[in-house]
């Protein structure tokens, strides 16, 4: 044998004594691992984190039950279940689904919608607190790519808000996994009750009406087609027509910025498009007889006036309605801008109130003739509400239990308002009466009402500066 088979030899006997002795460090290092899993304590997390999702929404129900009955119960204090060495609020390890929200908020309490709003309570922080009690959301509010369509004043309301963030999601095989792939599916079963869940943890004024799975890639603000609002107001003695011949006037695309709020800062751009406009009757209390009865009736009028004989429409549309009747504009639109309803909602009642002609709107969407906003109250408030905001493709669910729960809900709420708009009347009438012409003086006119004798003109009034000076000033300061 020579000298290099010799060395191979050893060489190989080397490797071989190496490899057994990984072999032997493999085993130990298998047998430690074997040990430290079968002590692990992970699963309790997971299905302690299951557990609370529903336990939480019945401790809501156990509280208002004893809030209406003052008995005692026995409830579990803490629905945290507290595991030494471990975070539960870490869920980075649950599936997770990017859903859209539909939501349903009444805003008199509110401060505003975004919780950017520095000012408490607002709807988002409420609804975040929710998610917290459900053990809902994955990770913080950054983690979970949240978007809103909307970001509604102090007081607006809306039936029709869309939110979209990740949550917790049941079924493994859907909605996105933790390696960010989206999978849709049409197969619920199984799934967490998103809107029934919330609901239980959300306060009366504010509910979640369905939900929907959606793209990673959606927005909740910029993938919206559309958006709707409607502003409620008193009939009284408003000139309807004129006010929907000028209203018309701001469908299709215009320069809005003598209609908002300008933001020289953030916004160089106020061209948007009003798609549609309506005005209409939004009375509960004739809401049926306008639909069986008076629709044969409204088509009518509308055929008239389109043929140009409005001889005697004002008159059927008084006897029709008296002026206690609540009416409503629907406004729909791609995009506002900031207060732009409310600002057009003001000029339509001024021209009710034949205070203003409708040309006066034609004047202020000339921004070439009219270059500064003529100053000018906006419309309240509180009687503006998103209405609906439009997606392609987007069907919320709701379950059968959940759409229950909110009718009763609703119906509840209704009847509580009505008992104390009923109390508020029996006051009204237990007032010593006024004289007619005192009354006429009083006229409420939706809380922008003005004396003809002391009014101002928009197109007389003192302006604003306008987006150029506003750019000016603000390069200045730079």
């Amino acid at each position: 044998m020579s000298k290099e088979d010799r060395d191979l030899i050893a060489s190989l006997q080397s490797l071989v004594h190496s490899l057994q002795h990984r072999v032997k460090e493999l085993e130990a290092e298998n047998t430690m691992l074997s040990s430290r899993l079968s002590s692990c304590r992970c699963h309790e997390i997971e299905e302690a984190c299951d557990r609370a999702v529903v336990d939480s929404s019945n401790c809501f129900d156990e509280k208002r039950r004893e809030s209406k009955t003052g008995g005692k119960r026995n409830t579990v204090k803490n629905l945290a279940v507290k595991i030494p060495g471990y975070n539960t609020r870490n869920l980075n390890h649950h599936c997770k689904r990017y859903v859209a929200l539909k939501i349903m908020y009444f805003g008199q309490r509110f401060y505003a919608f975004a919780s950017e709003a520095h000012m408490e309570p607002t709807i988002e922080s409420e609804i975040f607190k929710a998610f917290e009690k459900t053990r809902l959301l994955v990770g913080d509010k950054k983690e979970s790519q949240y978007s809103r369509c909307g970001r509604t004043d102090k007081g607006v309301s809306s039936v029709g808000q869309v939110i979209a963030l990740f949550l917790r999601s049941n079924l493994k095989g859907t909605g996105v996994n933790n390696s960010g792939d989206i999978v849709l599916e049409d197969q619920y079963e199984g799934e967490i009750d998103y809107v029934r869940v919330l609901n239980r943890a959300l306060p009366n004024d504010i509910r979640v009406l369905g939900w929907c799975p959606v793209p990673v890639g959606f927005s909740a603000r910029f993938s919206c087609l559309s958006r709707e609002y409607k502003y409620f107001f008193w009939r009284e003695n408003l000139n309807l027509l004129a006010m929907e011949s000028a209203g018309r006037k701001f469908v299709g695309e215009h320069d809005f910025r003598n209609f908002c709020k300008m933001d020289a800062v953030n916004v160089h751009n106020y061209t948007r498009n009003v798609t549609s406009f309506e005005i209409f009757p939004s009375d509960v209390r004739l809401t049926l007889a306008r639909r069986k009865y008076l629709r044969p009736f409204i088509s009518l009028l509308r055929v008239i006036r389109q043929r140009g004989k409005c001889i005697f429409l004002q008159y059927l549309l008084r006897f029709m309605y008296d002026g206690n009747q609540l009416w409503a504009f629907k406004i729909k639109g791609t995009a506002f801008l900031w207060h732009q309803v409310r600002c057009m909602v003001s000029v339509l009642l001024l021209i009710g109130q034949g205070l203003e002609s409708a040309d006066v709107i034609d004047a202020l969407l000339d921004t070439d003739r009219t270059m500064r906003k003529p100053q000018y109250a906006i419309a309240p408030e509180l009687p503006l509400v998103l209405h609906s905001c439009e997606f392609e493709s987007l069907k919320f669910i709701c379950s059968a239990d959940a759409r229950q729960a909110l009718h009763v809900h609703f119906a509840n709420q209704c009847r509580s308002y009505q008992l104390q708009a009923a109390i508020f009347h029996e006051a009204l009438l237990s007032c010593l009466p006024i004289s007619s012409s005192a009354e006429n003086q009083s006229s409420l006119n939706n809380g922008t009402s003005k004396k003809k004798a002391s009014y101002v003109r928009l197109m007389s009034r003192a302006t604003e500066p306008s987006y150029e000076e506003r750019r000016m000033k603000l390069n200045s300061k730079t």
